[in-house]
């Protein structure tokens, strides 16, 4: 007795099955690739937004220290897609198109990379004063401070912050679909949501739980392995 599947369930898992496999492909290099790039641009200004305050290891002029934050507060309070669509003349500009994976990557790098400065910044302020009060007193210069003191104390709290920031650019890129974008976010809005298939947009959606998951569980396992301060049974 053949027993034919429902249209819509037939047709979800041949989207599945045909789409699936590069979406996550295209999900997982646009987050890594986002990240990347946020965090060599965040990492540095989360560092100065710490060190370049008055009574900083280097302090810096007060007018920039205003400028940096009131950019990093102005670009973390605009809703994602309004970003998106601010960022699309940039995106042209830089690779000629505004649609597609890439395209999306430099409107997630420019949402990103705010939040990345203030993860590192709070991750910084963690940091035992101590510490770095004895750095200073043994003569180690500013430098030496913020690479051998403490961005290395911090490391702890810096993994579990880029955890964050990985499951936060995850979100951003699913969001992205509604624009152009690739990965999941693209087959679960244009065929989950336009389409009213939604047997593909829970499977997408599932997906993205579980990247998240793995995200997550690495994340929490790398900064339990190199928090000092946690005592282990031998």
């Amino acid at each position: 007795m053949n027993m034919a599947l429902d249209p819509k369930i037939a047709e979800a898992l041949r989207i599945i099955c045909t789409e699936g496999p590069f979406a996550i492909w295209e999900t997982l290099y646009s987050v890594a690739l986002t990240t990347l790039f946020a965090y060599v641009i965040g990492l540095p200004l989360g560092v100065i937004l710490v060190v370049g305050e008055p009574g900083g290891v280097f302090p810096l002029p007060k007018t920039l220290m205003y400028v940096l934050n009131v950019v990093v507060n102005l670009l973390r309070s605009i809703p994602f897609l309004i970003l998106m669509i601010m960022v699309i003349p940039l995106a042209r500009l830089i690779l000629g198109t505004s649609v597609g994976t890439p395209a999306t990557i430099v409107s997630l790098v420019v949402a990103a990379f705010p939040f990345v400065a203030r993860v590192v910044e709070s991750s910084l302020r963690e940091v035992n004063g101590g510490v770095i009060e004895a750095a200073q007193s043994m003569g180690a210069s500013p430098m030496q401070i913020i690479l051998k003191v403490i961005l290395p104390e911090s490391l702890p709290s810096l993994i579990s912050g880029a955890t964050i920031a990985l499951t936060t650019i995850l979100s951003y890129g699913a969001m992205s679909g509604i624009l152009g974008g690739g990965g999941l976010g693209k087959i679960a809005i244009n065929y989950g949501y336009y389409q009213y298939n939604y047997i593909v947009m829970t499977a997408a959606v599932i997906l993205l739980i579980i990247l998240v998951q793995i995200f997550q569980s690495v994340g929490t396992w790398l900064a339990v392995k190199e928090d000092k301060r946690i005592t282990r049974k031998k």
